[in-house]
Formats: C-alpha cells, structure tokens, sequence
C-alpha cells in the first residue's frame, strides 16, 4: 500500500480541525452509526482543547482513499504551542496551510508556513470558509502569494498547488465558484501533490522518535515516522543519538494509526507512523535503526522559551485541604514526566522545592499549571517573568483586531506600554486591525486588560518577533490590595470602608481565571492553585516577614 504524510498548519481557528473532521468521516473510517459521525472537532479530545476552542496537543490519525494510507498530522495553531508544530512536522512529507478566506495569514501563518519550507515540505494552500459573508478568497489568495515570497529561500517554494474549501460542510473545489459536493478534490490533490513515502524500503532501518506517549497496559510508547525500512515484531534494533548507539532492544510490540485509534501489527512498512512499545529510556530526538548501520537522523531544533515562572508546593495556611497531589516530590515527579514530551518546555530544579518552568508563553505555561490542577495538583506559582539574553528582551508582533469605536482605547493603553505600531487597517465593516511590535514583559496582563475595556470584543494574535532592546515599563497600575491578617466572614460594611469612598455602592467580586490571576499578581506575591480554588497571596505571609523582606531589597 503507498503512504502518503501531511501535516495540516495553519494559524489558530482557520478551521483546519474542522477540515480533518470532514476527512474522517468522508473516508468511511466511523460506521454510520458511531458517535464520531455526529461530532465536530474530533481530534480535539483533550478537555482544555474543546473548553479553549484551540489545537494544543499535536495528534496523528490516518484515512484510506482509493487504496492510499493517508497519515494525517493535526497540529496547534497558537504561537505558544509552536513547539508542538517544530517537533512533528518531521513525520510529514507535505503540508496543506489552511488560510481563513476573510482574515487571509496571520502571524501563526507566516510561522509555521517558514517552518515547513524550512523543512522542504510540500505545500497545499487551502482557501477554507469561502462561504463567510466577508469572504474575500482573490485577496487573501493574493496575500498568501505574498508571504510566500517573503519566506521563500528557493525558487521551488513558489510553486504551490491552491485548492477552496467550505470545511465544516466538507466541500472542496479547484476554483472558489466551482465547489464539489464532497472533499474529493482534495483527495485528489494530496495523491497527485503529496510525494509516496514508502521509496527507501529497501534502505538500512530509521526512524526518529518524534513524541512520546503512555499506554497504561504497554507504558512508554516512542512514536515516529519510519524514513527508511520496516520494522517487524521481533527485529532485533539500536537506539542512537549522534551516530552514538545508546542501546538495543527487541520489538514486542508494535502499533500503527487505524482512523483515530491505535492498533497492534506485526509489521510496520516504510513511511508509515509507528509507535514502538517497552523501551522505557526512550527520548524525543533519538533514532531507532538497524544495528548493523546505526545512523542518526537529524535532531530536532527547537526554538528557546521566552517566559518562565516558578512552581513550588502550597505553604499557605489552607494547604492540604482539596489537593491529591501536594509535596515537593510529587510535583518534581510530575514536571519530569513534562520534560520527556514537552520539548518546548524547560525545568529546572531551584532547590528548596521550587522548581523554574519556562516556555513560549503566558498560554503555553497556563495550560500546564490548569492541566495539573485538574490532576490533582496542589502548588504556588510566581508572576511570569521574560527570559533575557545578553542585554536583551523577547518582543511579540501583535495583532488586535477590534470594532472601530474601541481604536482609540487601544491606541492609547498600547502607546503607554511602548508598543510601536506597524500597521493599521480599516476593513470597511465597522472593524480595524492593527499590528504592533511590543516586549513580551510590556504585554503581560495586557490581553485581559483590553478586553475589559473593548466589552471582550478584542481578537489577539502574536507571533514571536526575536530579542531587542530592552524597553521601558510602564508603572503598574493597580492602586494596591487588602490582606486579610485572620480568617472569618468579611462583613460588606468593612469592605465598602476599606474601599475608601462609602458614597458608592460595594463593587461585585471578580472572578479571575488562571491565566487572568498570573496577569494581576506582583512580584513579591504567589498565586496559590489547587483542583478547587484559586487565591492570590503574599509571597511572605506575615507583617514582619514583608517588613524585612522590604529592608533586605533595599
């Protein structure tokens, strides 16, 4: 049987999940009757994924059309996930970029486009959601011909097939006034465009392990794309790392993608995705291969975290009371076991049961912290902070798109963070984007901000723009806080005095989000996580204990 392997990129909501969905279920891999048949989003499994309405894990499935294996590689359209996209684009062959029809690239566009063109993927432009009122399909495909030209380090790169698409009633066609009533074209395409992945069958066997993941019957499993052989149950193997062998091992089991699930085989061809079970010692990067030959593939390059915070275990006075999980060692436990599969993540061990976690972002860091949370997890976390290197700052290019009437909000809230605007368009329907270059330290807390002041109109979209100079912050804004020193009821009358105008009625509570929480903490403050509650505390509990800590920093 020929493989075929393609990742599908595209930037966040563009609709390339949708557009697997239709692939799935238009390729027979459900029965009529089967559950999947009724869902949208199906590769989106993971609660976060469904409750955020994004891509954050990267998840391989595979289709059969005309007797072809289609391996499918649906990978995260946010920024902060980019690692996700760096690590599995090594087991495609091609990639279709998905482009909204009305918004046309945005930053993660351009980002996980040059990162497929660096990889010398073949690239299918789809054209998705023509069928929006503002569509705009002869623009945007005019634009995306212009990022190509920009990204472009061959001649070859401007050659690239575009087919349009209505992904979620799973329609295609060659022309945007010329649609199928199915996905057939697509198909098509992919057979015609997408080059056969099983040619070096008769090559030495290689395989790079591109993620991990976890069987509770066969534990670790070293999943990766077989560039060169096969693998059999029974073959004899070495694990390598820089023409290096690590180890050997015999296959006992194996398993390959059938649809969404995994099922076991006594073979795995060449270019197929295989997962190999038993081999506890197994790490992202390394190469399975023949024993005989044991060459390396390439390793696989990841761009740096930006952002990092601090994680240790609950000391507050209500520790213990809803946590599974909540000593220094369950936490080390569980951030090693993050390490193994998070490539773009780095931890580090601070001592005295802390721990520093970097990554991409704000979201990249708060999707781990509610991951353990829901785990069971109880802990403290400090204020993200930027990472620095050699006298610099990371910068973010940042687009907001927002109704006219809030521009001038913007403008000024992104002015006094020293945002420095690129860009501004009006698009004639009442709404406006603008982009702008800003340090990563001056955005922190500003995508909540500015959705409170814009009614939660305000769409942002960012993409990593290198280390600059290091720009000044502005002050902080927040008049100050209230610590309880004793616990009991908080009568209203106290707090509407302690609010300091008793003319105006007690302001309502807010609940903050995680995300929202790590936004409005200072530095010398923690917030405190755990499966039930969120609560923002000093970091030193005490009078005395802040006292000193004041005179020690001065």
């Amino acid at each position: 049987m020929d493989i075929r392997n393609i990742a599908i990129i595209a930037h966040v909501d563009h609709g390339k999940t949708t557009l697997v969905d239709g692939i799935l279920k238009q390729t027979h891999t459900f029965r009529d009757n089967q559950a999947e048949m009724q869902q949208t989003t199906i590769l989106d499994s993971y609660d976060l994924e469904r409750e955020k309405g994004i891509t954050i894990l990267a998840k391989n499935t595979s289709v059969v059309y005309k007797d072809v294996k289609i391996n499918i590689i649906d990978t995260p359209g946010h920024a902060d996930f980019g690692g996700e996209v760096e690590r599995v684009l090594n087991m495609a062959d091609a990639a279709l970029l998905v482009v909204d029809a009305a918004e046309g690239p945005l930053p993660q566009t351009k980002f996980v486009l040059q990162k497929a063109l660096q990889l010398g993927l073949k690239i299918i432009v789809v054209i998705n959601k023509i069928d929006k009122k503002d569509a705009r399909p002869a623009e945007v495909l005019q634009d995306t011909e212009e990022l190509f030209l920009k990204l472009a380090t061959d001649s070859g790169h401007l050659d690239f097939p575009i087919i349009y698409a209505v992904g979620r009633e799973g329609r295609a066609g060659m022309k945007a006034d010329q649609m199928a009533d199915d996905l057939t074209p697509l198909f098509e395409l992919i057979l015609k465009e997408v080059p056969n992945a099983t040619l070096e069958a008769d090559k030495p066997l290689q395989m790079l392990i591109s993620t991990l993941d976890w069987d509770k019957h066969l534990g670790k499993l070293a999943i990766g794309r077989i560039k060169r052989g096969g693998l059999k149950i029974g073959q004899r193997v070495a694990l390598v790392a820089e023409n290096e062998i690590l180890s050997t091992f015999t296959i006992e089991k194996l398993l390959v993608s059938r649809g969404i699930i995994r099922e076991a085989t006594e073979e795995a061809m060449c270019g197929d995705i295989a997962a190999v079970a038993g081999k506890a010692d197994v790490e992202i990067g390394q190469t399975i291969t023949d024993p005989e030959n044991p060459k390396s593939l390439p390793a696989i390059l990841i761009e740096e975290p930006t952002m990092k915070i601090t994680i240790g275990a609950n000391t507050s006075p209500f520790a213990g009371r809803d946590g599974k999980f909540v000593t220094s060692r369950q936490l080390a436990e569980r951030l090693d076991r993050e390490k193994e599969t998070n490539l773009g993540m780095k931890i580090a061990d601070l001592g005295g049961g802390e721990y520093e976690v970097a990554g991409r972002g704000e979201l990249h860091l708060a999707v781990l912290l509610e991951t353990m949370r829901r785990e069971g997890f109880e802990m403290q976390v400090s204020r993200p902070q930027v990472i620095m290197k050699n006298g610099q700052e990371p910068y973010d290019e940042v687009i907001i798109e927002i109704p006219d009437r809030y521009v001038g909000t913007v403008t000024t809230e992104m002015g006094r963070r020293q945002g420095q605007m690129k860009d501004m368009y009006t698009d004639g329907t009442g709404n406006t984007r603008i982009t702008y270059v800003i340090s990563q330290r001056n955005m922190i807390g500003v995508r909540n901000m500015l959705l409170t002041l814009t009614a939660g109109t305000a769409v942002f979209h960012t993409l990593f723009a290198g280390y600059k100079e290091i720009s000044p912050v502005p002050d902080n804004p927040r008049p100050g806080v209230l610590i309880a020193l004793d616990t009991g009821k908080t009568l209203a009358y106290s707090l509407e005095n302690a609010q300091g105008d008793i003319k105006i009625a007690l302001t309502p509570a807010v609940k903050l989000s995680l995300e929202q929480a790590l936004d409005f903490i200072g530095d010398d403050e923690l917030l405190e996580i755990t499966p039930k509650t969120l609560r923002m505390r000093k970091r030193h509990l005490t009078k005395l204990e802040r006292v000193k800590y004041k005179r020690n920093r001065n």
